[in-house]
């Protein structure tokens, strides 16, 4: 019904609503305030998922009104039985919360807005709230998986990253395969959501081209699956774990410092560690070595970043601490922060990383940022998770070893970042 200043005009409106967009259908009835069930049938509702401007996705409802029992119950019926006969879409997952994500927001962001919407679309949930580093990772070596359809992380990339080295561990032994050293992995037996909830959310952000929970949730919800590549990050003589980027030398460094600070709150320390790391600047000993990717010349990498089957390699050679400084500015910039004589890249298959032990030592240089190398352990920043290795570290890329909840970066045009790279 339309309505002027001088008659109500009747009109038949029509508007297309694609199954494919819709994740669930109720009936709709009114009832008073405390009533649960029963109440007066007003018609069916339908909610589907919109795509907005920016990579963003949201939820709409759209009424149908019909005040026939028969009627509705009969669409209902219908409705339901299509969109149960879509595949990928899942109708149970284990969650995992992190509570100590990102000023411990994580609960309230999975409650608040995640959790109403699973719920809206009769998806069933197992939630643990993690209570302790390790603990996902625990509980994926013993939970029954073949009761999930997928497994959803709620928290920063330390998270993700812990949740995905779960659950590939896991594959492993679920295949008969030794996990101290894993030379020719199996995928992933159940695909990963991410939720962003933490500090750091590039994953997430590679994944849907923005940082929006309702976008991650709905991507979950509606089945959108990538098959993306893992790297394995190993000694000479055993797996230290799976994993999607890391950093050696000042990245790695800063880290190690952060956690020997936990007493400081998380932003002070992280500030602490920086600016420390900074001023104590050095070139790290190491030898390099990798393997090239060899591309045919009929075939383009540009595209499909996150399952190519290659890392980014970034090699930032020594320098002075005033050009590297505007080296980690641009990185907060739209300028290349690759533009510069000291910074090389490659695009690489495999990776080698043998430290070199600096003899002679003064006292100023043995400080607790120098003291871990000093005893032959060397960090590493995995996926913002703190690793330390004695030895070479080997880094090799498997394609598509895990499938991610999400869609294909090619198709966001605001995703910058990639979460491949060492």
């Amino acid at each position: 019904m339309i309505k002027d200043d001088s008659s109500m005009v009747s009109q038949a409106q029509e508007e297309i609503i694609e199954m494919k967009d819709v994740f669930s259908v109720k009936l709709k009835r009114r009832r008073f305030a405390g009533q649960n069930k029963g109440g007066t049938l007003l018609g069916i509702t339908i909610f589907k998922c919109l795509n907005k401007e920016e990579n963003k996705l949201t939820d709409c409802a759209i009424h149908l009104n019909n005040i026939s029992e028969d009627h509705c119950q009969l669409w209902f019926r219908h409705l339901k039985e299509i969109l149960n006969g879509f595949q990928n879409r899942p109708k149970s997952l284990k969650v995992f919360v992190n509570p100590s994500s990102h000023k411990k927001e994580a609960a309230h962001v999975y409650y608040e807005q995640v959790a109403p919407l699973f719920k809206l679309a009769d998806i069933k949930t197992d939630v643990t709230v993690t209570e302790y580093e390790g603990h996902a990772l625990s509980v994926l070596k013993e939970c029954e998986l073949q009761a999930f359809d997928g497994v959803v992380c709620v928290g920063g990339d330390g998270s993700v990253s812990e949740v995905a080295h779960g659950l590939l561990l896991r594959a492993q032994i679920d295949a008969g395969k030794d996990t101290a050293y894993v030379s020719n992995p199996v995928r992933a037996p159940i695909p990963l959501g991410v939720i962003p909830a933490g500090t750091t959310n590039i994953l997430a952000h590679t994944l849907y081209g923005v940082k929006h929970v309702v976008t991650a949730t709905l991507h979950i919800i509606m089945g959108h699956i990538q098959a993306v590549d893992v790297c394995t990050f190993s000694t000479p003589s055993k797996l230290l774990r799976f994993g999607f980027s890391a950093m050696f030398g000042f990245g790695a460094r800063t880290l190690a410092l952060a956690e020997k600070h936990r007493w400081m709150p998380s932003s002070q320390r992280k500030d602490f560690a920086f600016i420390k790391t900074l001023a104590d600047l050095r070139a790290e000993e190491c030898e390099l070595s990798f393997l090239p990717l060899q591309i045919p010349e009929e075939e383009s990498h540009e595209s499909d970043r996150l399952n190519n089957g290659s890392m980014a390699l970034i090699v930032v050679q020594n320098t002075s601490r005033t050009e590297f400084i505007k080296h980690l500015k641009r990185y907060t910039s739209i300028k290349n922060q690759f533009n510069f004589p000291f910074v090389e890249t490659y695009t690489v298959q495999e990776v080698k990383v043998q430290p070199r032990l600096t003899s002679g030592l003064d006292a100023k240089q043995n400080t607790d940022l120098n003291a871990d190398s000093a005893e032959g352990n060397y960090p590493w920043n995995i996926d913002g998770d703190l690793m330390k290795a004695a030895s070479e570290v080997h880094v090799r890329v498997h394609p598509q070893l895990i499938d991610l909840y999400g869609v294909n970066t090619d198709d966001l045009e605001s995703s910058q970042a990639t979460c491949n790279c060492i």
